[in-house]
């Protein structure tokens, strides 16, 4: 049994895809930009709104990452973005299933439980209110809580040192070779979801220590 358990958010605790796909056209509509595909949003998914709205507009302009991070495009398209993301952030993404039902039970076994996200804590805790989860974490990590974000270990080890519970008790659940470089980089096992987003990977590329079908294996 371990005794502590750090979630990813996106597209492992939650589906959240269409509403980020949703505030992503919305702003391109509304800078004047061509529109991009559900499927193309969800491959951007996982280092956080920023990057992937960089992703994005660098696709719609046919240049590079680093030439949109540093010119007024995104300057101009990131409060576009936030707008429009503040409206439907939790409105059209949903729970997958079991994950209410299981993290009340872990909670009940006082295993301590943290979300670790790279998303930013003004959308992680609406997406998590919406949802009913805030009240069942220890902890919640969002991608701007430390300088740095997954897969830098330091929100893991920061949290297992907050909890005095050393890494062989501790178990990262995500959805993502991301998700996997970070219990990796610290030292702690790992089991992904199948479901999420892996940038268009298969999962078991990643070489979790485990693959789950849903939230149901996490206390079978």
């Amino acid at each position: 049994m371990y005794k502590a358990m750090l979630f990813d958010l996106d597209g492992t605790l939650v589906e959240t895809a269409p509403e980020i796909y949703d505030a992503t056209n919305a702003t391109l509509e509304e800078c004047g930009y061509a529109t991009v595909t559900q499927e193309q949003v969800n491959g951007w998914i996982g280092h956080g709104t920023r990057a992937l709205l960089i992703k994005a507009l660098a696709y719609i302009h046919n240049q590079s990452i680093e030439a949109i991070e540093s010119g007024p495009i995104l300057a101009g398209a990131l409060p576009v973005f936030d707008k429009h993301y503040q409206r439907c952030c939790g409105t059209t993404s949903y729970l997958y299933p079991h994950v209410l039902e299981v993290l009340k039970k872990l909670g009940s076994q006082s295993i301590k439980l943290a979300v670790v996200t790279n998303k930013e804590s003004r959308y992680t805790d609406r997406v998590l209110a919406a949802h009913g989860l805030t009240e069942l974490f220890d902890i919640i990590v969002s991608g701007d809580s430390y300088p740095v974000k997954k897969p830098d270990p330091t929100s893991i080890l920061d949290c297992l040192e907050q909890w005095q519970i050393s890494a062989v008790d501790a178990l990262f659940v995500g959805d993502s070779s991301i998700d996997a470089a970070t219990a990796r980089n610290a030292g702690i096992d790992v089991w992904l979801l199948p479901y999420g987003y892996n940038m268009g990977e298969p999962i078991e590329s990643a070489n979790p220590d485990r693959v789950i079908q849903d939230f149901s294996e996490l206390v079978a």
